[in-house]
């Protein structure tokens, strides 16, 4: 079972079909239904029952499953040290952070890099979920939580204090709100993740069991965006808060717990020119207050 036939096999294993198994891989589908039949033939087995709703393993084909895992895991770990010994400043950095990470800090830091070292490529995901570090599909995360994996090099870069926002026009129409009041007739823009860890939404510490939410949103940035357009009033990081041009309600008042970043890689590419040159300017983009 040679390391190509393994990947094909993985991917059929995390795939509804050949297409969207080809698609993952970058090759036609014609092939992986060919490589696939060599590979049950190589072995003498079924790996894979035909089913409507996509390729169920066999037993045979579970057992398959822990060696091909076990081979992935050890072309990863290759790949990573032979990296880990480059010394040149040039090649492809995957990138991920947050939507409001990305547009405000980010991307001028990616300017400068490009500048600097023009020969690294960055390739920048937006997203909230964990990409996994470990299987090599991101080389630096920009998080909002630490992670929990023990194997990774984390550094917390900052922890900005958080404050509740609303817009001029907001204000005018609706009036500053009184916090005694737990925020009755006002409206709120909400970040959706807060509300599914916590029944009642606080503003700044403020219950806000009177008010209505207006809106919710799984994107920090699309929370400042709806508050800058009058939709509501939201918490965010003060000088987020600035920037957007919004009005401080309460600025004696912010949240218990501040807005942090933390920077995440893989141990063995803190050896890896391209990788270690991205990181000096990416980090430093941090340094807002």
């Amino acid at each position: 079972m040679n390391w190509d036939d393994t990947r094909i096999f993985l991917a059929l294993t995390r795939a509804p079909s050949l297409r969207a198994a080809a698609r993952s891989l970058g090759i036609d589908q014609a092939t992986v239904g060919r490589r696939l039949n060599a590979l049950e033939s190589v072995l003498g087995a079924k790996l894979f029952l035909r089913a409507k709703d996509g390729y169920l393993l066999t037993p045979a084909g579970e057992a398959a499953l822990a060696a091909a895992r076990r081979m992935e895991g050890a072309a990863v770990d290759l790949r990573t040290k032979i990296e880990g010994q480059d010394e040149n400043p040039g090649g492809l950095v995957r990138v991920t952070s947050t939507d409001s990470i990305a547009t405000d800090l980010l991307l001028p830091a990616i300017e400068r890099l490009q500048k600097h070292w023009p020969n690294i490529r960055v390739d920048l995901e937006v997203s909230t979920q964990l990409l996994s570090l470990s299987r090599r599909q991101v080389d630096i995360a920009f998080r909002n939580v630490r992670p929990e994996t023990p194997d990774l090099v984390v550094r917390r870069l900052v922890s900005w204090p958080v404050g509740v926002f609303a817009s001029a026009s907001y204000l005018a129409r609706f009036g500053e709100p009184v916090p005694e009041d737990e925020l009755r007739g006002h409206q709120l823009v909400a970040y959706g993740p807060y509300l599914e860890q916590s029944p009642f939404l606080t503003m700044a510490g403020v219950s806000a069991r009177q008010a209505r939410i207006a809106m919710t949103v799984r994107s920090s940035l699309l929370v400042r965006k709806a508050v800058a357009a009058g939709i509501g009033i939201g918490e965010m990081p003060l000088w987020m808060g600035d920037r957007e041009g919004l009005v401080r309600i309460w600025p004696q008042r912010r949240r218990s717990t501040d807005y942090e970043v933390w920077q995440v890689m893989h141990p063995d590419l803190q050896r890896t020119a391209r990788v270690r040159a991205a990181v000096e300017f990416l980090s430093a983009a941090f340094d807002v207050q």
